[in-house]
């Protein structure tokens, strides 16, 4: 594997460094945007490196949870974040957040215990990257499922209200929303999935070919983890949606767009 050094991360910085100068020039608004996300990036996972080096030579089963319980609860800031028309209150954070510990923390444990069969399971090499993936993808799904939800029901409202008025129960008015929120939420894995070895080579399967695996090995890892996300992602969909639906009903069946959060 070819070590890069500090002046080979620079030059890389160079090409976003004139991206941002060049939105800049065309007045697009993004160039703080870009360098703040670039900084970020490169403190982030510096920082995160420096933690698995640790981790990875202690490895403890109470570590191990403290650091995915970090990780849960920043991807639940990041979804929230994400929506223009979040739910107010903790509810606004709590159900991204419960419903990527369902799934992505199932998937993950499902596939280090019955999948991979490493001992320990909770083997840090394999337990923090898998949930790290899976974390990461599922959020985008359930973040683009929520918007898509509150976002349409705050649209619709008026034909909501009167489905509601002509005897429908709550999950029947919302029900074809639901749908759509549930497809934009599993678009880009799907996308992903399909255009995969084709239009692109997904990042692990490269990182791995980088470093030096065999190429089917790499494919391998590749097809587990492109199965896991899907998984994962389809199931903290369904449940985001299915809990988000819910609340946005009163006991009395009564449509509640005051529990969303004005943009």
């Amino acid at each position: 594997m070819v070590e890069l050094s500090v002046v080979d991360l620079m030059i890389a910085a160079t090409l976003v460094l004139l991206l941002a100068l060049l939105s800049l020039r065309l007045q697009s608004n993004i160039s703080q945007q870009l360098i703040i996300a670039s900084i970020r990036t490169a403190v982030q996972l510096t920082l995160i490196g420096l933690v698995l080096k640790v981790l990875f030579a202690n490895a403890s089963l109470g570590w191990v949870m403290l650091l995915s319980i970090v990780m849960l609860l920043v991807a639940g800031r990041e979804v929230m974040a994400r929506q223009e028309r979040r739910f107010t209150g903790w509810w606004g954070y709590a159900v991204g957040t419960f419903s990527m510990f369902l799934s992505s923390f199932a998937v993950t444990v499902f596939a280090l215990v019955v999948i991979l069969g490493e001992d320990p399971w909770y083997t840090p090499q394999y337990a923090i990257p898998l949930l790290g993936m899976l974390l990461g993808n599922t959020m985008n799904g359930i973040a683009i499922a929520m918007d898509r939800l509150t976002h349409t029901a705050w649209e619709q409202r008026g034909i909501i209200e009167a489905r509601l008025m002509l005897g429908e129960r709550w999950d029947e008015a919302i029900s074809e929303y639901k749908r759509q929120a549930i497809r934009s939420g599993m678009i880009p894995i799907i996308n992903a999935m399909a255009a995969a070895g084709i239009v692109s080579l997904p990042g692990m399967m490269t990182g791995q070919i980088l470093a030096g695996a065999p190429p089917v090995e790499a494919v391998k890892y590749q097809i587990l983890i492109m199965f896991l996300i899907s998984a994962g992602t389809g199931l903290g969909t369904l449940a985001a949606v299915s809990i988000g639906s819910r609340h946005l009903f009163d006991e009395r069946q009564r449509l509640c767009l005051d529990r969303l959060r004005q943009p």
